[in-house]
């Protein structure tokens, strides 16, 4: 019995469920945020960051630049001062993930932030590209 390369790929491309052929690698978890008084807490924070492979502080500090209010973590969540939407934190968590998580030759996910003296750069372990990242003052 001889196989024809197309038709077998075909086969199994058939047989894979549409949701798991369409997913994305990386998936932000949702945001678990409440809002109390005058402060915005993210209360599944340190998953996020887990998710993403970073250090909770590089992240936190990353938020607390763009949306210019200050903030403090504790345990898993983070409190900040000031009101917040959910789909703000959404967006401010999507352009960070473009700058300082996904390879931007490949595309990937899987990078790791390395400092070189004063210098911070985006080592993707995939396809192995360097780029550099801006600092986080």
């Amino acid at each position: 019995m001889k196989y024809d390369y197309e038709e077998l790929l075909k086969r199994a491309r058939s047989q894979i469920p549409e949701v798991v052929s369409k997913r994305e690698r990386l998936e932000l978890p949702r945001i678990n945020l409440s809002v109390i008084g005058m402060r915005t807490i993210i209360h599944n924070f340190k998953e996020i960051a887990e998710v993403l492979n970073r250090n909770p502080q590089h992240l936190l500090k990353y938020l607390t630049r763009e949306i210019a209010t200050a903030a403090t973590m504790q345990e898993s969540r983070v409190i900040f001062q000031g009101k917040f939407s959910r789909e703000t934190m959404k967006r401010l968590m999507q352009r960070y993930m473009e700058s300082f998580v996904i390879c931007p030759v490949c595309k990937r996910p899987d990078t790791k932030i390395v400092k070189e003296k004063r210098l911070s750069f985006l080592v993707c372990v995939a396809c192995g590209a360097k780029s550099s990242v801006r600092q986080l003052q």
